[in-house]
């Protein structure tokens, strides 16, 4: 079988696949190794993430920080999806891309493990639009901004599950640790609604 036969059958193997397997999911390493996956939840319809808000703890100065409880996604029928939450903190404001993009990339501000001292795992996230603004959340400023996930292109994201451990009592809390997403499946949004977590 020659070489542009090969590329042909790949193509259409891969589109089939995407058909088959619904959406690409997107994620980082540097999130934290603590919690448990949340499910799920997508954009209803054909609709798609253009903005998001976060749930953060202020600092507790003496007492135990969690910083990023949660992440909330703005969907662009203007209904609003989440996965677990923490119970610490409030919501903040909504950024949304310019517009006519959509959030189609992201990346994540986290602590490492602090050892014997005050663990907040993840801290903040920033996303990047199909136009290529940059939307960074008002978190905390613990540990260090890791790598940018992969993008969704033109499809953005239209699916969201975040990793959170939930209340220790009087160990150390750290909420909300990771997070991934998932892309529309089409350019139009993604079909469907609420999912089950990995």
């Amino acid at each position: 079988m020659d070489s542009s036969l090969h590329a042909t059958l790949g193509l259409v193997l891969g589109c089939c696949l995407w058909g088959a397997w619904g959406q690409i999911k997107i994620d980082v390493s540097n999130g934290g190794m603590w919690g448990t996956w949340g499910a799920e939840q997508s954009c209803p319809g054909n609709s798609f993430a253009i903005g998001f808000s976060l749930k953060v703890e202020l600092p507790q100065l003496t007492g135990d920080d969690t910083a990023l409880n949660g992440i909330r996604l703005l969907c662009s029928d203007d209904s609003t999806i989440q996965s677990n939450v923490g119970p610490w903190g409030s919501w903040g404001l909504v950024k949304k891309c310019p517009s006519g993009q959509r959030l189609t990339q992201f990346r994540l501000r986290v602590e490492p493990c602090q050892g014997l001292k005050d663990d907040t795992a993840a801290n903040n996230i920033e996303f990047v639009c199909t136009g290529g603004a940059e939307l960074r959340g008002a978190g905390r400023c613990w540990g260090k901004w890791g790598p940018q996930s992969r993008s969704c292109g033109p499809r953005g994201i239209c699916t969201i599950a975040t990793k959170v451990e939930a209340p220790q009592g009087k160990g150390d809390d750290t909420a909300l640790n990771d997070v991934y997403f998932k892309c529309c499946s089409s350019s139009g949004g993604n079909g469907g609604g609420a999912g089950v977590g990995r």
